[in-house]
């Protein structure tokens, strides 16, 4: 690949980042994270305790796209047809008109998403996966480029359904931000002190940009030892004795298509096995389930992934030699 192409994808995505950052303090690999799931035409879910900034990043991000945004906030009550859109008659013209859902945008924050019933959940299978809606028999295509950001908060369980594999399934990251640190706390009083640096964002590219250089991270370099150590990771998951069910050969492609996205981040036209490590947890740790009497033992899933980490050989040399081809 071309040095101009890695160049470009790297200004554009520095851009976004700094713009997110306006708002989004000290979460640098949070903001990274994001945007190697936008590169890569990824979802994600932003997990964490309320206040955190859930939201804040989804909207930041969303703002800095150019693209059009719609919001779904989830609750008990709402209806798989809130979220694709219904059928409504129209009395001058005698006849039925599709009005679109806010899922008919190109960047949806589907906020608080277990909050919605499984049902309403489910409207966003489709969606998620195959870009379309079908509603009344009649499918429709989603718009290009097409990205949910969705939050949730782990903590709070009353009138909350959790996401079902499935559905988890369909995310390609799992981020969770956490708090600030004692010195971005005191920047982030300063910013937030008069005006929210939110309203002020304005996009830093298109959408037409944006789907260029999602077709150009397709052709990121992966050496043939590093989709080895890609596949071997996950029938490390599957064969594990902790873990009662592994990685989805769907998650191996995300994990691989992720790492190609984040080594044109960092400025490379190939990927190296440290791209795979560093998304490893974020990429499959909520693809994985621990079998019932590990929890009891204190055995989490990113210490699962940690130990199969450690297990698999990591493929050596493999940067210098691909910079010399």
């Amino acid at each position: 690949m071309e040095d101009r192409i890695i160049s470009q994808i790297r200004d554009i995505a520095t851009k976004i980042k700094e713009n997110v950052q306006r708002v989004i303090v000290g979460k640098d690999e949070v903001v990274e994270l994001a945007i190697v799931a936008l590169l890569c035409e990824g979802h994600v879910l932003i997990e964490d305790v309320p206040g955190i900034g859930k939201t804040m990043l989804a909207k930041s991000i969303a703002r800095s796209l150019g693209c059009t945004f719609r919001r779904i906030q989830c609750t008990p009550d709402l209806l798989p047809s809130d979220i694709t859109g219904t059928y409504i008659f129209n009395q001058k013209t005698s006849d039925f008109e599709f009005r679109p859902g806010p899922i008919m945008a190109q960047v949806v924050l589907a906020d608080e998403i277990n909050r919605a019933t499984p049902r309403s959940q489910s409207a966003l299978l489709e969606a998620m996966q195959e870009r379309q809606v079908t509603t009344d028999g009649e499918t429709k295509p989603l718009p290009q480029p097409f990205l949910v950001l969705a939050t949730q908060n782990p903590i709070e369980l009353e009138g909350t359904f959790p996401l079902p594999e499935a559905q988890l399934d369909r995310f390609l990251l799992r981020i969770n931000i956490g708090y600030p640190t004692i010195e971005d706390d005191h920047l982030i009083l300063a910013r937030f002190r008069q005006a929210d640096p939110l309203e002020e964002l304005t996009p830093v590219t298109q959408s037409d940009v944006l789907l260029h250089i999602q077709a150009e991270c397709r052709g990121i370099h992966v050496a043939a030892d590093v989709e080895d150590y890609i596949i071997r990771l996950i029938h490390a998951t599957r064969e594990h004795a902790s873990l009662e069910l592994g990685a989805s050969p769907r998650a191996m492609l995300a994990l691989y298509h992720a790492s190609q996205a984040l080594a044109a981040l960092r400025g490379r036209s190939f990927v190296i096995p440290d791209d795979v490590k560093h998304l490893v947890n974020c990429v499959l740790g909520h693809r994985i389930i621990s079998r019932a009497g590990s929890h009891l033992r204190g055995s989490t899933a990113e210490e699962t992934l940690r130990e199969i980490m450690d297990s698999v050989p990591v493929p050596v040399e493999e940067e210098t030699e691909v910079a010399e081809r």
